[in-house]
Formats: C-alpha cells, sequence, structure tokens
C-alpha cells in the first residue's frame, strides 16, 4: 500500500485551484505525466476518486472536496507548528504578517513599524494593505498573523480586541478665513463646496456619503482618489477639502481638522487575529507595543 505524504496534498491542492494539471505542474516545477501519477496514487491510497476529469476543467467530487478542506487545514496547521517550533522567545528574531485597511497607513503603520524596529530590530515585518474582508480572509487561511481593521461583523473563528475610537473629519491644508478651525462649521456649508474624496471602493467613502445624504448636504466632488497619500498632498496644495480620520492630522502640520455640526460618525478600530492561532513571540510584542503606542498617542479611548 502506498503511503500518503504531504506532497500529496500539496499537488491536489494545485490542481483544485487551477482545474487543470497543466498549469498545476508548472507551479509546482514537475511535470505533468509525474502529477497525474501521484494524484492517482493518492486517490489509490484512499480508495476513492478525488477527482473529476471528463470535463473541459478538472473538478474536485463531493469526496475530493470534503478530503481538499481538511487538507488546506493540515497544511495549515503544520505550518503554524514549524514557525511554533522556531519560535524565539528572546525576540533575537522572528516573524510578523500584518494585514491593515488603508487608511491606517496614513498615521498608524508609521509610527507602530518604527516602534517595533526601535524595541525588536531582529523581527521583521510583511505588511498587506488590502480590504477588511481580505484581512479575515487572510487570517482564516494562516497567511497572516494580525489584522487591523474595524468592528463589526466579523467571519466566523476572528477575534477582534478594541483598540480606539476613529472619528472622520473635514481636512483642509489652511485655516478658515471666516472662523476658528477648532470651531465646528455646520454640515450645511458644505453645500456645493469642492471637495477630494476617497474613491467609492474604500469603505470609508461609504460611510461620508451616508452621512451627507443623512444631513441632505450635497458638496462638489472635484477629486475622486484610491490614495489618502494623494489626498493629503491635493488638500496641502489646492483650495481643496477632504474627510479622513483627524488622526491624519497628527503627524501633518500642514493638515487642519475642521468638526463639522452634526459630527461625522465614529468607527471603533480593532486590532484581529484567527481564534485559536498560536501566539508567536513576535505576535505578542507587536501586540503589546500596538496598546502602548495608542495610549501613548492619546487615541480616544474605544467604548
Amino acid at each position: 500500500m502506498a503511503v500518503l505524504e504531504l506532497r500529496h496534498l500539496r499537488y491536489l491542492l494545485a490542481v483544485a485551484e487551477h482545474g487543470n494539471f497543466t498549469r498545476a505542474a508548472e507551479e509546482l516545477h514537475i511535470s505533468q505525466p509525474t502529477l497525474s501519477q501521484q494524484i492517482k496514487q493518492l486517490e489509490r491510497t484512499l480508495g476513492v476518486q478525488l477527482l473529476d476529469r471528463t470535463g473541459r476543467t478538472v473538478r474536485l467530487t463531493d469526496a475530493g472536496a470534503v478530503y481538499t478542506e481538511h487538507a488546506r487545514r493540515a497544511l495549515r496547521d503544520l505550518a503554524a507548528a514549524e514557525r511554533a517550533v522556531h519560535d524565539v522567545q528572546d525576540l533575537s528574531r522572528g516573524h510578523l504578517r500584518l494585514g491593515v485597511t488603508p487608511t491606517f497607513t496614513a498615521y498608524l503603520v508609521g509610527p507602530l513599524t518604527a516602534e517595533l524596529h526601535s524595541r525588536h530590530p531582529g523581527i521583521g515585518l510583511t505588511l498587506v494593505e488590502t480590504t477588511q474582508d481580505r484581512i479575515e480572509a487572510g487570517l482564516l487561511a494562516d497567511d497572516l498573523d494580525l489584522g487591523i481593521a474595524f468592528a463589526g461583523p466579523h467571519l466566523p473563528g476572528i477575534t477582534a480586541t478594541a483598540l480606539f475610537t476613529e472619528t472622520l473629519t473635514l481636512v483642509t491644508g489652511a485655516r478658515r478665513p471666516d472662523a476658528d478651525a477648532t470651531s465646528p462649521l455646520p454640515v450645511r456649508e458644505l453645500a456645493d463646496r469642492q471637495l477630494a474624496l476617497l474613491s467609492g471602493d474604500f469603505a470609508t467613502r461609504g460611510h461620508i456619503d451616508a452621512y451627507f445624504t443623512r444631513h441632505r448636504t450635497t458638496p462638489r466632488i472635484t477629486v475622486e482618489a484610491n490614495s489618502v497619500q494623494a489626498l493629503t498632498e491635493i488638500v496641502q496644495r489646492t483650495g481643496l477639502a477632504t474627510v479622513l480620520p483627524d488622526a491624519i492630522t497628527h503627524d501633518h502640520p500642514h493638515l487642519i481638522p475642521v468638526p463639522l455640526d452634526p459630527p461625522m460618525p465614529t468607527r471603533t478600530v480593532t486590532l484581529q487575529h484567527r481564534e485559536g492561532a498560536y501566539p508567536s513571540a513576535a505576535t505578542r510584542a507587536f501586540t503589546r507595543l500596538t496598546h502602548d503606542l495608542v495610549r501613548v498617542r492619546g487615541y480616544p479611548p474605544a467604548p
């Protein structure tokens, strides 16, 4: 009887992902006949057909779908076990995989990375900027160790710990000539004002649009950008205003937060991880320094 080996699982998952033996073999850097032989050997070992080869694309059978689900979990757990074995408790080395939603790159990622490098220069960091749903999927698939995103409905298996409250506000590049920038600006005064905003594929833009709709205000959207950095540059160099988290202005002295009346909605920022995941020394260290930095920078506490 043939012996089941880890390569059999990896080969099956590659074929399932590509739906094609040729592309899977190219990814695995083996020949197609070798791949086909190895998959047949796995099927003989299990005594069940895992792949349906009769169509234009290769599909998983019902048994194959069940088996690949367990195979993915097994390979993920083995990878976590390897990291646990090589985890160095004194933090002389290590690695952290962090996912963040885009606005955090403008004011939180820089200070966090600087603090991590200062405290633990031996820890490497892989940073992924992506959407909240992809962060949670990455955590569940063990492609990420931690995520920074917002509180809300989460996928099963995701644990979210509150960090602080984020407030959206109007941001300008110069003081309002008619008033102190610290006094609230009535939202009706934004009617027909020209703004530069994040594009519609940002969750933040959805919150902004909902606020304007709720208060029956229709600013003129002159510029849309899919980059927070682009918006901050535009606002500093033009008379346009934007709407961003007020914390962004802490590190940009040429940007001024202008509170609105009524206030814009707040959101709770959370640190997320997969429930039951092994917390490496690097993960624990980053979690501690994140809470420390949030407190030192004076971000409003989460409710």
